[in-house]
């Protein structure tokens, strides 16, 4: 998944934070008040991992440090039958009167500018008809939703009729959501402090139509501080407040970015977990984890030799301590 750094976030932190966020249109009610708290996936990589390797010395930190730890799941391609895995999830986590985190990943032309992570539907309507079953499948559950990230982040390898094409799949996503998961918070993903100036996305995000969203996410699958993000977050806020007359809520991916950024997207070694999943904290609606930690960006850095995805117990391991 393609997070270049590319701008430096200088002078974002002198921005006042601009939090006197609008309601959304659908006021969906808080989906963690419907619940007793987020959902812990019992097969996420790190989970089956310690529990395929119980001999293992890294087991014991993994098991308790990570997979005991709320994360989202990642849907996509490999999911097969969108709306039974979705529906199966979200079923599990309403089974045990928790709140499940997931991330629709599947974008037409998805990461185009960035290669690691390329692929999804293999036409806009192919993806109508994914996310449209996709948001089926929760239903009326609650639930926590992230969409698309890398949508938005870069378009400079895209002309004006292919950004203008997934500006239009992003709208009709964030519609289907509304209408087919009304008590889900959805949230569209807004890359992270390095990739595009405030100004920048905040009209790329109105242009896509987060009005239709709960809000944005930032820094998924990324390293960068909190406190950047949210600096970032507000400004994005400002821009949408004086531009187009509101401001969403947002989230922040927090899995990552315990020792912050050396400046390296894929696979940068000394990173550590950071705050764990939880409501609030630094202006944020909520700090989530959503890359699951250990799980490699591609074939790189100290993940090198290893696919987009894959689990890497010693990665896990090294970032549980911060080495």
């Amino acid at each position: 998944m393609r997070r270049l750094l590319r701008g430096a976030v200088a002078g974002l932190l002198a921005l006042p934070l601009f939090l006197a966020s609008s309601p959304p249109a659908h006021a969906a009610p808080d989906p963690l008040a419907m619940t007793s708290g987020f959902y812990v996936d019992p097969n996420s990589g790190p989970a089956v991992w310690a529990a395929a390797n119980p001999g293992d010395g890294r087991a014991p930190a993994i098991r308790d440090s990570i997979a005991s730890v709320p994360m989202a799941r990642w849907f996509g391609s490999w999911s097969g039958d969108i709306g039974a895995a979705t529906g199966s999830f979200v079923g599990a986590a309403q089974a045990a009167d928790k709140l499940p985190i997931l991330v629709a990943y599947n974008m037409y032309g998805r990461d185009a500018c960035g290669g690691h992570s390329g692929g999804g539907a293999p036409s806009p309507s192919a993806y109508a008809t994914w996310i449209a079953a996709f948001a089926s499948g929760i239903g009326s559950r609650p639930a926590v939703v992230i969409v698309e990230p890398d949508a938005l982040g870069d378009y400079s390898c895209m002309n004006q009729d292919q950004i203008n094409e997934r500006q239009n799949m992003l709208i009709n996503a964030l519609s289907e959501f509304r209408s087919k998961a009304p008590n889900a918070w959805v949230y569209l993903d807004a890359g992270n402090p390095g990739w595009a100036d405030a100004s920048t996305m905040a009209d790329r995000l109105h242009a896509s139509g987060v009005s239709l969203a709960r809000g944005f996410s930032l820094n998924v699958s990324n390293y960068i501080p909190t406190s950047d993000n949210a600096a970032y977050a507000g400004a994005v806020n400002q821009a949408l407040g004086q531009r187009h007359g509101y401001s969403k809520p947002f989230v922040i991916d927090t899995s990552r970015n315990g020792n912050g950024s050396n400046g390296e997207w894929c696979n940068p070694g000394g990173r550590r977990i950071g705050t764990p999943s939880q409501e609030g904290g630094s202006g944020a609606e909520m700090l989530l984890w959503l890359k699951t930690p250990g799980e490699s960006d591609g074939d790189c850095g100290v993940g090198s030799g290893s696919t987009a995805g894959q689990f890497l117990p010693e990665v896990a391991y090294k970032m549980i301590y911060g080495y």
